[in-house]
Formats: C-alpha cells, structure tokens, sequence
C-alpha cells in the first residue's frame, strides 16, 4: 500500500504563478485550483488510490504567539487567496481527504498524516509531496521519504543527510540553528549550515549542547526548535482506509462547472480503482 501526502497549499502556490507566466497578468478565477485538482488525479492515476491534501485553511497558527515574526498572510495575492477556500471545497466534493488546518499549519498536517499511516504496517511507503525543509524530519528510512515535484527529488533518509548534514530527527535543531526565512525566524547569528550540522555532529539535540556553546543565544535556539519541529497529533483520521479516493461525490459535476472545467468528472471517470 502506497500512501500519498500532498501539500495543498504549496501546489497552490505553485500552480497560480506557473500559470501567471502564461495569462499576461489575467488570473483566471480558478485556475491554480483546477491545476491542483488535475495534479490530485495525476497522483491517483499514477500512484494509488491512498491520498490525502493538507491546507492552510489560515496562515496564521499557534506559532504566531510564540514569535511574533512568524510568517502570516500579510502579502499574499488577493487573486491567490480568494482561491484558499474554493480549493478545500473542490477537493471535499471530488471525494479526496482533505485536511483543512487552522491552528496548527499544512506541514503539521503533513506530519501527523505521516506518524499515523506509519503505524500501520500494511503501508509499505508514505510519500509527503512537498520541497518545503520542514518535512525532512519526517523522513525515516526510505518507508517515509518527501518528493520535490517540481525539482523532480526524491529524500529518503541518506538524502536527508547528504542535503542538510545531519539525520532526519535533527532537522529542528538544523532549522533553529540556520534560521527560517520562509517561515519568519532568524536562526542564531554567526551559524551557517555548515557549522550548525557540525554542532549537531558533535553534541547532538540543542538541549545537550554544552551550555558554553551557545551562551546567551540558548534560549532564542530552543524557541526556534519548537518553531521547527511539527506536531504529529492532530488526528486527522484513525486508519488508512478512510483516506482511501473512491470517485468524486455527487456534488462534483455541479463543483466542476462551476469552475468552469467539465473535463474533471470525465478524468475522474476514466481512473479504475
């Protein structure tokens, strides 16, 4: 059994400014949904039945109270946001797990989809479909690995390291150390990636550095780990079978025309399950 875990918002992303380099400045109203729509049954087509989509319902999360420059909505295309919530409708009406995530982020998502389905020994390989660092931690063997679908990579573990330096587990403390700037955290000034994944090498978790190493910074290191380091409870969903895709509801070819692409339900028609 193949389990396939995408980041929703992220193909969002990508797919409005994949298709703003085509539309000479006219965003169509839905366009990057259909794109994600497609991209959905392009991995059920090709990878199994067995998907789920995490979504930033809001970019705001309880990491906005623990850091006041964590990364929030402000900047994001009106055009882009008004296709937020229209996304986690199309996907609920075409029958796909769909985790819409509010206080905790997609990546927390991402991440909790990942530990349950992990339990479940009948799940061969869990896929998480995004290039975003964060999701390096939750890479174990080569059982639970990240694909880059646009950069065409696949991290298994030895990825992991070869990449960052250091294993899976560690990347919290890598992150803490290097700083995030997608995400709105500095990191500790004066330590690259280089001496981070030294650091991590040679003492392990932040919590077992030496109190000298980090001197003063100690306490911004820890904060930011906590920033990095995803939540694994939200319970999404209790066995494997409930995210398994088994055609679109009833309500699809409404959805779809209302998007204005008909040509979903007929793809949706064509996948033997």
């Amino acid at each position: 059994m193949l389990i396939h875990l995408i980041d929703g918002t992220y193909e969002l992303f990508r797919h409005f400014y994949g298709l703003r380099r085509f539309s000479k400045g006219e965003d169509p109203p839905f366009g990057a949904v259909i794109g994600v729509l497609n991209t959905v049954l392009q991995t059920i087509e090709t990878g199994g039945p067995y998907v789920g989509v995490a979504t930033d319902h809001v970019i705001e999360s309880f990491r906005n109270d623990l850091w006041a420059g964590y990364k929030t909505g402000d900047g994001i295309e009106r055009a882009l946001w008004s296709q937020f919530h229209p996304l986690e409708e199309a996907l609920a009406a075409m029958g796909v797990a769909i985790w819409p995530m509010i206080d905790l982020e997609a990546d927390d998502g991402l991440a909790s989809a990942a530990h349950i389905a992990s339990a479940d020994e009948q799940v061969e390989k869990i896929s998480i479909w995004t290039p975003d660092k964060d999701l390096a931690q939750c890479v174990v063997g080569d059982r639970v690995v990240q694909v880059d679908r646009r950069g065409k990579k696949i991290l298994d573990a030895v990825g992991v390291r070869e990449k960052f330096g250091v294993d899976p587990k560690f990347i919290p403390d890598f992150l803490a150390l290097v700083g995030d700037s997608a995400d709105g955290y500095p990191g500790i000034a004066g330590i690259g990636a280089v001496g981070a994944a030294r650091l991590i090498n040679r003492h392990g978790a932040i919590e077992d550095f030496p109190l000298d190493v980090l001197g003063a910074n100690r306490d911004a290191a820890l904060l930011f780990k906590t920033l990095a380091t995803l939540r694994t409870d939200a319970p999404l969903f209790e066995t494997v079978d409930e995210i398994r895709w088994r055609g679109p509801t009833p309500a699809f070819g409404e959805f779809a025309e209302r998007l204005a692409d008909t040509k979903l339900v007929a793809r949706c028609a064509r996948i033997v399950l």
